[in-house]
């Protein structure tokens, strides 16, 4: 797996516009608690790149007709996946975020992104995926790609917690990677099952539930890499 990075974005696609916070949420129904998250954690939303075959000359699809990079400015230490969510679910493209905090010395900031899937009605967002709190000023070459859709694959698979496999594609890695949190979050609600349980054959049941779940899991993220060595075989 590729070491996750922040990129230095193509100055031809410089877009830069700041977006007011209201546009995110002013249509549809937005609870009251995510305005307010909006308010006490965002500072300022700059539309700040767009990847796309008439700014970086690489082609698009139905699947991935261009790519959107997002600026978010935190008011503190973070911006919570609720507000990033609500954004990325108003705009019908992929979008690479880079959420900034203010740090000791200079500014931190960490990639965020989540696969979507544009084929339906509506997109589909899955789960945001996010490297560590990173140096802003340290910056990698954007991956180099034969098209948009490629781009974009290059673009998420650091941010992935698991390895993809030999020929597998990023909608099926998101997947797995949904698949794996769901497994994570059912062991932890066993574990305080099974902590709580006062009869001994149900906690038997429970711990024959709990192996079987951390197996599954096991399976999903240890699976082989995409590497040369998988190609071969």
């Amino acid at each position: 797996m590729t070491e996750p990075a922040l990129y230095q974005w193509p100055s031809t696609a410089r877009y830069g516009r700041v977006v007011p916070k209201t546009k995110f949420y002013e249509h549809g129904q937005v609870s009251s608690n995510l305005r307010k998250r909006f308010v006490d954690e965002v500072q300022r939303v700059t539309w700040a790149y767009k990847l796309a075959e008439t700014t970086i000359n690489l082609a698009g699809t139905e699947s991935v007709p261009e790519i959107q990079v997002f600026l978010i400015n935190a008011k503190s230490e973070d911006v919570s996946d609720g507000v990033l969510a609500s954004i990325d679910k108003s705009i019908p493209f992929p979008i690479i975020f880079e959420v900034s905090r203010p740090a000791a010395l200079s500014q931190e900031t960490r990639m965020v992104a989540a696969y979507k899937d544009l084929g339906g009605r509506a997109p589909k967002v899955s789960g945001h995926l996010s490297t560590a709190w990173l140096a802003s000023e340290a910056r990698s070459p954007m991956p180099s790609a034969i098209d948009l859709p490629s781009l974009y694959k290059e673009l998420l698979a650091p941010l992935l917690p698991v390895p993809t496999l030999y020929g597998e594609g990023l909608a099926e890695a998101a997947a797995r990677v949904e698949q794996a949190r769901k497994l994570e979050r059912e062991i932890k609600r066993l574990e305080r099952r099974i902590r709580n349980e006062a009869q001994f054959n149900r906690k038997v049941q429970l711990r024959r539930q709990l192996l079987d779940h951390q197996n599954r899991l096991a399976l999903l993220i240890d699976a082989q890499p995409n590497d040369e060595t998988a190609k071969k075989e």
